[in-house]
């Protein structure tokens, strides 16, 4: 009941753009071989990240595109840093179960 078939991480290049001050905003990227049923995690940006910028949420919503909605907590608009990204992939065995008893 809700194990996980698969674990692993990727290091796709990203080149996100701007998100407006105080506020945050889905990007999408593709990276081939997502699945709409991957869970997903943003471990973070393999360098020096733009001041003020993280990475909220990321969800696979459609096949081989990956979604991430960047946040933006300065008083001006930001772009979060070009380059490799680490992103954890869990792969579930079935569906996911509606509460753990």
């Amino acid at each position: 009941r809700g194990n996980s078939h698969e674990t692993f991480y990727i290091q796709p290049s990203l080149t996100p753009v701007s998100v407006a001050a105080n506020t945050t905003a889905v990007q999408t990227f593709s990276v081939p071989g997502l699945q709409t049923t991957d869970q997903l995690l943003v471990f973070g940006f393999n360098g020096n990240q733009t001041a003020g910028i993280w990475a909220a949420e990321a969800d696979c919503l459609t096949a081989n595109i990956l979604t991430i909605q960047f946040g933006n907590a300065t008083a001006l608009a930001a772009t979060p840093a070009a380059g490799v990204y680490t992103i954890q992939i869990v792969r579930l065995e079935g569906p996911a179960p509606v509460n753990a008893v």
